[in-house]
């Protein structure tokens, strides 16, 4: 019998379970940790991308990992050359950690892009991560066919 009566809200459901599962693996048993994780790290990748990219990762994420990725977008205002540094995109991940418990923000870029490219499809998951500078990719697990 279906939890919520809709097929698609208990896929979204289950399969985002499933990520937050993985995320808590390596940062403990917090499950609201490890949602501000996704969400927080899903952001500061979203505004590093061009749009068209970021539309591309959106449209391959559970849809209620989907509605957090596109929470307060502003494409117009994108790629945000801001965060081009290593250093730059990980203090938006802290600054978006900050009312957690404290959270290494490249150990939560790594959890969340691990799972991005065990859950995403391949091909988009090289795209995206190489679509990013050198030193933000460094911390993405190579995807497969993905170049150095």
């Amino acid at each position: 019998m279906s939890a919520t009566g809709l097929d698609v809200f208990d896929k979204t459901l289950q399969t985002t379970n499933g990520w937050l599962a993985e995320i808590m693996e390596d940062h403990g048993p917090d499950r609201k940790v490890a949602w501000h994780i996704l969400c927080v790290v899903l952001r500061a990748l979203r505004d590093r991308l061009p749009p068209d990219m970021a539309a591309h990762l959106g449209a391959e994420l559970p849809l209620l990992v989907r509605g957090a990725f596109y929470d307060q977008y502003r494409p117009s205002q994108q790629p945000d050359r801001q965060t081009r540094s290593i250093d730059e995109f990980l203090a938006n991940i802290a600054e978006g950690m900050k009312n957690t418990r404290p959270v290494d923000p490249a150990e939560a870029a790594i959890s969340v892009f691990r799972v991005l490219s065990r859950h995403i499809d391949p091909g988009q998951s090289a795209k995206v991560r190489e679509t990013l500078p050198k030193e933000i990719r460094a911390l993405w697990p190579e995807s497969a066919g993905a170049k150095e």
